[in-house]
């Protein structure tokens, strides 16, 4: 038994026991960024350092969207937790600051001291700091909760076994109390993000996991049927699927098999944050068609699987990317007495937000009291430690964006204007009154299943017949989050709801916007009067924050679509950079490389093709790759050397996925040429050398396959 080492950073507790002394892999400075920025700053600082550093890094482990995945989760103050792969921290404050007590296990010390330093006002998390299968043993067997956040997925890089994903679930099992849950968030290998032209999450390449992994590495994803799979041959047989969407590093949306997306609702998809991409089809549209179909368990880019007893959440939706006052989460679940919807805030500073919601849904259903718009019942609750939060009726059908939907693909527009009609008489009831729902969107008007001829139990013919939606039954407004005490013009709220309608679908683009404008007898420069209206709104609801969209866009990577390479738009100067690969222990990956000539290093360039090539490289890495460029190509390397002593090209210290063909020369019948050093026996000093003169000539790839098809490499 080893002897127990303790450090502290605050009132967080690092237990050394079974480290090993030194990290066994590392980011490098990008990890010294960190740990200077969780030392110095203040968590309320984050966002605005996100913006300014522009830094995908930064944002992956600073980003408060990163608690999403496990904030929903029913964690009580009597419970205990263990969260293996901590890493910097993402998610263990979202853990402490609802358990009572948080054991996290983490290889890096310096990845630990990060964590404890951006929560060392927790006295109830410890931190050990070792390899998995060291700590392990000593960890108790009574967790309510064990988080697996992106672990799983690396497995077999840790697990030394022929079923290494089984093996590990095992372990994890028994240090589970009965009745626990294990909650495991990891990417889809068949997530639409793949199909539609994003890189494979951990390798960087294109389509690996939906080849299955062709080129090995220590990474698998799984499709749910997989994970499931695993899950019943470790002995579970309890078990949820929750569908994190965009995906479970900055979920905004949490599905379930009792409440899958309805089509429309999948339309933040751009999320290639952290590297270049193709997009191949519009996932809007692609996603809209596998809702249509049933299929979207198939597609979704992420999973969260809960082993253990079934929950009552079903759905919840994150408004985090608000001004902190306006930061809520809705959250859908199922209870003895039936489906509920409840809104609760995520800090204290949206506690009066809340508040004031609820008193505006009671002061809304006044001024609608005897009309045909039914403002959906609600309460104002308050939690143990006061906390307030509204519950409110769940009510089943099909929301008017639906219905206007339907009657555009049908190409109904005299369907769609009398069902536009319906919608401006039943809002204006009460316009005089000094109270208004600015939010009186399509898709936050719900008419209710019934007995009427719009029941879903009705024939289609039935269900598409327009009378069937203009009936004297009430709609339902299942939403007044943004309700003012002031008199709103009917046609200004109609304005911003057809606004927002067109703006989110381009399948929309063939209404006549103008016609409705008659309609509402709207002047041009009221129109631009009410855009400008709306512009100020959104500043009102997110501040001087930058959505994560705009910050994808300042981080600048960029996306290629079919035609960029079928026009020859895209930039073939991006073809011959020279990219370096790190290996930290987890294989190689795109966040772990870099440019040379584009971080200071010197690359050497002459015009007969060779390149000299000079790099540092810190301390902790177990191979290094060199990919020369993105295109086919032949190489004869002069020399490659490591703090200045030559590595023979002969040996196994040198893997290059290329063909001999001479003497030092290679063929790459490949756009993903590489060459790998193993660093294993290699001295290794705090900064490294390495050194590379190759000459390189690019090739036709049409030409090197039809060599290769002809046997000339082997």
């Amino acid at each position: 038994m080893p002897e127990e080492k303790i450090e502290q950073i605050g009132k967080i507790k690092l237990d050394l026991t079974h480290y090993p002394g030194e990290d066994l892999y590392c980011d490098g400075e990008i990890e010294d960024e960190l740990l200077a920025i969780a030392r110095d700053c203040a968590a309320v600082e984050y966002q605005k350092i996100i913006e300014e550093r522009k830094s995908w890094e930064v944002l992956y482990h600073l980003s408060p969207l990163r608690e999403n995945i496990v904030e929903w989760l029913p964690i009580s103050r009597d419970m205990k937790v263990l969260e293996v792969g901590s890493g910097c921290g993402a998610i263990t404050g979202a853990l402490s600051r609802r358990a009572g007590e948080v054991t996290c296990v983490e290889l890096s010390k310096k990845r630990s001291m990060i964590n404890a330093y951006r929560h060392m006002e927790a006295d109830n998390v410890t931190i050990h700091v070792g390899n998995f299968q060291d700590v392990e043993p000593e960890l108790p067997q009574d967790y309510d909760y064990i988080c697996l956040i992106g672990v799983f997925e690396y497995a077999q890089a840790y697990i030394g076994s022929e079923t290494p994903y089984d093996d590990f679930l095992r372990i994890i099992k028994k240090h589970l109390k009965p009745g626990g849950h294990i909650a495991i968030a990891i990417e889809n290998k068949f997530g639409l993000k793949y199909w539609a032209g994003c890189r494979e999450d951990h390798l960087g390449t294109y389509f690996s996991g939906i080849e299955d992994y062709p080129e090995g590495g220590v990474v698998r994803t799984f499709t749910g049927d997989g994970l499931l799979a695993i899950a019943k041959r470790c002995g579970f047989s309890q078990m949820q699927m929750y569908y994190p969407y965009p995906d479970y590093k900055f979920m905004t949306t949490l599905y379930s098999d009792r409440r899958l997306p309805k089509r429309g609702e999948l339309s933040n998809n751009m999320r290639n944050f952290d590297r270049d991409r193709i997009q191949l089809f519009d996932e809007k549209r692609v996603f809209d068609s596998i809702v249509k179909e049933g299929q979207f368990p198939l597609f979704s880019n992420s999973y969260m699987l809960l082993l253990g007893p079934a929950l009552s959440e079903e759905y919840v939706k994150y408004s985090n990317d608000r001004k902190e006052e306006f930061q809520i989460k809705t959250l859908q679940r199922s209870t003895g007495f039936g489906r509920i919807i409840e809104k609760h805030p995520l800090s204290k500073t949206a506690w009066e937000h809340i508040e004031a919601t609820a008193a505006a849904c009671e002061k809304l259903a006044e001024r609608y009291e005897g009309s045909l718009l039914n403002v959906n019942e609600s309460k104002l609750e308050r939690a143990a430690d006061g906390t307030p939060y509204i519950t409110i009726k769940f009510l089943e059908g099909r929301t008017l964006e639906e219905i206007l939907d339907e009657r555009l693909e049908k190409n109904d527009l005299e369907g769609f204007h009398s069902l536009f009609d319906e919608y401006l008489k039943r809002i204006s009831w009460g316009e005089e009154k000094e109270i208004a729902d600015y939010d009186l969107i399509f898709a936050n008007l719900l008419i209710p299943q019934g007995s009427n001829i719009c029941d879903e139990k009705a024939d289609e013919s039935q269900k598409n017949d327009i009378e069937c939606y203009l009936n004297k039954e009430k709609w339902g407004l299942i939403d007044c989050e943004w309700t003012f005490d002031k008199a709103i013009e009917t046609r200004e709220i109609a304005f911003r709801a057809l606004y927002c309608y067109l703006l989110e679908d381009e399948k929309r683009n063939g209404l006549n916007p103008d016609l409705i404008m008659e309609r509402l007898k709207i002047e041009p420069a009221e129109a631009e009067q009410y855009r400008r209206q709306e512009m100020k709104f959104q500043k009102y609801v997110t501040g001087k924050r930058l959505s994560m969209a705009e910050i994808r866009e300042a981080i600048g990577r960029p996306v290629y679509t079919l035609a960029d390479f079928c026009e020859g738009l895209r930039d073939r100067t991006a073809d011959n950079r020279i990219q370096i690969y790190e290996d930290t222990g987890k294989g190689f990956r795109e966040e772990q490389s870099f440019f040379p000539e584009e971080d200071g290093e010197q690359v050497l360039r002459t015009g007969e093709g060779t390149v000299e090539l000079s790099v540092r490289i810190a301390r902790g890495r177990s191979a290094v790759r060199i990919d020369p460029g993105s295109h086919a190509c032949v190489i004869y390397i002069r020399r490659i050397s490591w703090n200045g002593a030559e590595i023979s090209l002969k040996g196994k210290q040198l893997q290059m996925n290329g063909f001999k063909i001479g003497e030092d020369t290679y063929a790459f019948p490949t756009e993903d040429p590489n060459i790998t050093l193993s660093l294993w026996g290699l001295p290794s000093e705090e900064e490294n050398h390495l050194e590379a003169v190759m000459e390189v000539t690019a090739m036709p790839s049409e030409t090197m396959k039809h060599l290769q098809k002809r046997g000339l490499f082997n």
